[in-house]
């Protein structure tokens, strides 16, 4: 009898082995093998799934074979690895290991979207609509009740947004987006605000995204920045108006066709320069880090006045007279494809069409 059970403890010992031999063989080969692609697809894990419902999908879709051992391998060697939300990219002759470690490490396909400097809240929301792998559910919403969706109610949306290219992963809400968008700008924002050069002629951080925002819309060239600023800011200084056309322009709204008249320049509208004393009550653009810098550091010196060139450079000039000549020069016809294009200045007592006096020259 005791050999009996000595035989029969032996026999199971070799079977038990021989299972655990198999199975070892089968979780090996199932993790070794190749994923049945004909060319690279996009594996979609959405929110909430199993690391089980993976595997008996895949199989269903034919991707892999042997899901129970799968199942059985992942159970008892990555218990407690979180199944990342995503896009997996998968490639023909990768491995079920090769996405095991793509699961573990996360290695979702992250897209990017970019916001431009310049841009104002309506290009954004329209770059936002039209983006395939971004969740949309603000749809309708008018922009203050888009404000309200991202927690900031009664905010005036314009400016607030810092223009960068930003990546997420599929399935990402516009809400979260712009989120994301606020947040960046708030912090470079407070940074620079917390470094600026003394004797500014703002209240507030807000009143310098406000300049920040005019110099974004008045040049192309980098290094003038802080020079446009230096003249916005001797001008605020000594009371003098801005007159600035991205600001007018901005106050036209969707009238704007590409050119100012001398009407448009005497329009009553908050934002009109060339009649409001001091900065617009908002932004009128998305700023970068650069304009905000620039806005907060401006250039010292003495121009007063800054004419375009038609290359997107500009001509400071310190007085009247000498910005007339740099007008005489460089604008008197006026360049459609320059991003702010002021009308020329005029002799006194001129009443040219699309002129401007002296007394109400622009600065850009």
């Amino acid at each position: 009898m005791r050999r009996k059970l000595l035989l029969l403890l032996e026999t199971g010992l070799i079977l038990a082995g021989l299972l655990l031999g198999f199975s070892a063989w089968k979780v090996h080969s199932s993790l070794e093998q190749s994923l049945h692609l004909t060319g690279e697809q996009l594996l979609d894990v959405p929110t909430g799934t199993t690391p089980n419902r993976m595997f008996y999908r895949m199989q269903s879709d034919g991707v892999i074979n042997d899901a129970f051992w799968l199942r059985l391998y992942w159970r008892f060697n990555m218990a407690g690895v979180p199944l990342h939300t995503g896009e997996y990219r998968m490639t023909p002759g990768m491995t079920v290991r090769d996405l095991f470690e793509d699961w573990r490490q996360g290695n979702v396909v992250q897209y990017s979207m970019t916001l431009v400097e310049g841009w104002n809240f309506r290009q954004v929301r329209t770059a936002l609509a039209r983006h395939e792998k971004i969740r949309q559910t603000l749809d309708g919403l008018s922009d203050s009740e888009v404000m309200d969706r991202l927690g900031h109610p009664g905010v005036f949306p314009e400016g607030r947004f810092f223009p960068d290219t930003y990546r997420f992963v599929r399935g990402m809400s516009d809400v979260e987006f712009l989120q994301q968008a606020y947040a960046r700008l708030e912090e470079v924002l407070a940074k620079e605000w917390a470094a600026r050069s003394p004797a500014l002629p703002y209240r507030d951080p807000y009143q310098a995204l406000i300049m920040a925002s005019l110099v974004e819309k008045e040049t192309g060239v980098p290094q003038e920045r802080g020079q446009i600023a230096g003249v916005f800011v001797r001008r605020m200084q000594i009371g003098m108006l801005l007159q600035t056309d991205p600001t007018v322009i901005y106050g036209m709204g969707e009238r704007y066709n590409g050119k100012i008249t001398r009407a448009d320049l005497r329009e009553s509208t908050p934002y009109n320069t060339y009649v409001n004393a001091g900065l617009p009550p908002t932004p009128i653009a998305m700023v970068g880090r650069e304009a905000i810098h620039a806005a907060l550091n401006p250039v010292a010196g003495s121009s007063l006045y800054f004419v375009a060139r038609g290359d997107g450079s500009h001509v400071f000039s310190d007085d009247l007279d000498a910005h007339n000549a740099a007008v005489r020069e460089y604008q008197i016809k006026r360049r459609a494809d320059y991003r702010s294009s002021p009308a020329p200045a005029c002799a006194r007592g001129s009443g040219a069409d699309g002129c401007r006096t002296d007394a109400s020259a622009a600065a850009g």
